[in-house]
């Protein structure tokens, strides 16, 4: 199938990393940005994918940036809402400094452009509801653990370009550019227009899902353990009976004590034991739809990557109630 409108990609790095950036981009693509002017902002450069399901060409929107803060308020703007309902891929680019992570406290530094950068996927794109790649690209050599935390942190998978290195890891797993291009090329690049990209698609996807199979926790199969759903569960159930006691009790205390009523009554307390309700199961649904879609996020990555998304997601999830 030929993709003939695909999705873009925006790829972006630091004021400074140019070179970089461009360095990625010739790798990934087999031929180097053009500009007229000394910056990569605001140049489109193609990428050619073909895979046995499609052949696409897609085209990579390139920015720099001064400030990550500011650049993330121009994003997460209005003006920029059609910007971001086309895009597919998100790629950073960035040189893993000597210092720690935890020491680089300035504006214009990888982690605040990290942050800042995850902050538009999250409020901009629609956080684990969007289904497009994030990709982290350190360029440098060394220990990279805290960088890949970092990102896996923020909702990215974290690429290390190294010299010397090898196609595969020990386990088998690509690294470098042919991980960001098997990562690039697992996504679905058809653009469909569906309006507002930030909109709540959970009712229609309810609509389309008629068993609580759609939701087996164990379908996920991306490092969450059972007890986390189960902890999911009684939190839900908790939260709605805190919020729903108050009300409970007066109304308990107002009704007429006849034996119909009191009869009725023991019997819904004994249901509200027994099961959740009709919107509690809902709360439920919506978020294993998150952490569903954060286990499609991880396809591809490492066990220990996917282990920390799948912390990362629960943990969202849990905050949410």
């Amino acid at each position: 199938m030929d993709i003939s409108n695909p999705r873009r990609i925006l790829a972006v790095s630091l004021e400074g990393s140019e070179s970089h950036l461009s360095r990625v981009l010739k790798d990934l693509t087999g031929s180097s940005p053009e500009s007229s002017s000394a910056s990569l902002a605001g140049i489109t450069h193609d990428l050619e994918l073909k895979t046995p399901y499609y052949t696409a060409s897609i085209p990579i929107w390139l920015d720099v940036i001064a400030s990550p803060s500011e650049w993330a308020s121009s994003f997460l703007s209005e003006e920029a809402h059609e910007v971001l309902a086309v895009l597919g891929g998100l790629i950073l680019v960035f040189v893993i400094p000597n210092e720690k992570p935890a020491a680089l406290t300035r504006d214009d530094q990888p982690p605040s452009l990290i942050r800042h950068v995850s902050s538009v996927v999250q409020d901009g794109l629609g956080g684990w509801n969007w289904d497009g790649v994030r990709l982290a690209i350190g360029i440098g050599e060394g220990d990279a653990d805290e960088w890949d935390e970092l990102c896996a942190e923020a909702g990215m998978e974290f690429v290390q370009l190294k010299s010397g290195q090898m196609e595969k890891n020990e386990f088998g797993e690509k690294t470098g550019i042919p991980r960001v291009r098997e990562a690039l090329e697992s996504n679905d690049w058809e653009h469909i227009f569906v309006g507002d990209p930030l909109s709540d698609s959970d009712e229609a996807h309810s609509e389309k899902s008629d068993g609580a199979d759609d939701f087996n926790p164990e379908s996920l199969e991306f490092g969450v353990d059972r007890s986390d759903f189960e902890g999911l569960r009684m939190a839900i159930w908790e939260t709605s009976h805190r919020e729903t006691g108050d009300s409970e009790d007066a109304d308990t205390a107002n009704a007429p004590k006849t034996s119909d009523v009191a009869g009725g009554s023991a019997a819904d307390a004994k249901d509200e034991d027994g099961e959740l309700g009709d919107e509690d199961i809902a709360k439920v649904e919506k978020m294993m739809r998150k952490l569903q879609a954060a286990k499609e996020m991880g396809e591809g990555m490492s066990e220990a990557q996917r282990k920390r998304l799948a912390a990362r997601a629960v943990e969202e999830v849990m905050r949410e109630l």
